[in-house]
């Protein structure tokens, strides 16, 4: 694996030993350093040992808020507030997925109005999506990311390696992100991604490599253009409309990617039946799914609490679902009339009966 930097427009260092630029950045400001991060996995796959060795080798002071999960409330965020105000911590690392990120990220955001913090994400899904845009959140009453803010990171660290530490689940719902950014901007991604499916799934690190640059300079292109998603930046939702909903009924059992794969098909759907998609694109896209092991159907669902649920979504405006659609793959739309009707049909099509096991 190549070390090198991406402009995005952050600066993001690939390769390994990058945890050394950390302790770069700490030394040039007078207050210590909190480092925020979930649970064992960051211990396991030696990325803890390598961030704290190199703030140690440099005497930087750092202090420690652990024990973030999934779906973190309000309360983790006051919790980081307090620690940075009681330790004078001025410069945050979020190491770990995405929900560590997007917490620290909040923290950093809203803290003296905005105080530097910088990404180590190491999970696919927070190496490819959400380390890299500047969207930081928590959930608030069960709702997905309902309270948030726009904050760029000062750098982001990418050691891929880490991702061939991953359990398939975790490595598998990172995909969807992936899939995502190729379906709503580029089909030639689209289809190296068929190409190099045997290599994605033995993680191998130059295909691994290859495919997080090239899921990075979409999310590039997309946010650089509109970085408080005033418009097109919602296309990078393809999914997410019903893909939340579901997330929250089954009490966040699923896993984001596994929930946006979901939703993604129920928009191919929709994008079918207004004769956006032919019938044998829409089948194309919910059958690439398949390979990486992640869900076209869920079972256990109320299509109408379903529909009530995504009513809630972050993505109303003015009490219509700004829904995004596929034209054709490698081209996405913001729909405002997507009926309730179309909505309920294609969470049938992805809801899984007892009758579906016996046909």
């Amino acid at each position: 694996m190549r070390n090198f930097i991406f402009h995005n427009p952050v600066r993001i260092y690939f390769g390994e030993g990058q945890a050394a630029h950390v302790a770069e950045e700490a030394k040039s400001r007078p207050g210590a350093v909190l480092l925020v991060y979930g649970g064992g996995s960051v211990k396991r796959n030696g990325a803890y040992d390598a961030v704290t060795a190199s703030l140690q080798a440099e005497g930087i002071p750092y202090f420690e808020l652990s024990g973030v999960q999934a779906n973190p409330r309000s309360g983790k965020v006051y919790e980081g507030i307090d620690l940075v105000r009681r330790t004078g911590a001025d410069f945050l690392l979020a190491l770990g997925g995405g929900v560590c990120g997007d917490l620290t990220g909040f923290v950093a955001a809203t803290y003296l109005r905005g105080i530097d913090f910088v990404q180590i994400p190491t999970t696919l899904l927070a190496q490819a999506d959400s380390s890299i845009g500047g969207k930081t959140g928590v959930d608030f009453d069960s709702y997905k990311n309902m309270v948030g803010a726009f904050k760029m990171p000062r750098l982001v660290y990418m050691n891929l390696s880490v991702l061939k530490t991953l359990e398939e689940r975790q490595f598998y719902s990172g995909f969807a992100e992936v899939m995502k950014s190729a379906l709503i901007k580029d089909a030639p991604f689209y289809e190296w991604l068929i190409e190099n499916m045997y290599e994605i799934c033995e993680r191998d690190l130059n295909t691994l490599e290859e495919m997080v640059i090239r899921t990075c300079s979409i999310k590039k292109m997309v946010v650089e253009k509109d970085p408080t998603e005033q418009g097109d930046r919602a296309l990078l939702n393809l999914g997410h409309t019903i893909g939340h909903a579901i997330e929250k009924y089954k009490n966040f059992e699923l896993y984001h990617g596994e929930c946006v794969a979901l939703g993604t098909v129920a928009a191919a759907y929709i994008s079918w039946k207004k004769e956006m998609l032919s019938m044998e694109e829409f089948y194309e896209i919910r059958d690439m799914f398949v390979p990486f092991y992640l869900p076209i159907s869920v079972d256990d669902i109320d299509p109408q609490e379903i529909l009530k649920l995504t009513k809630s979504d972050k993505k109303m405006e003015a009490g219509t679902i700004k829904f995004i659609l596929l034209k054709k793959i490698g081209k996405a739309v913001i729909d405002r009339t997507v009926t309730d009707e179309e909505i309920l049909a294609a969470i049938e099509e992805i809801n899984f009966s007892e009758e579906d096991a016996h046909e």
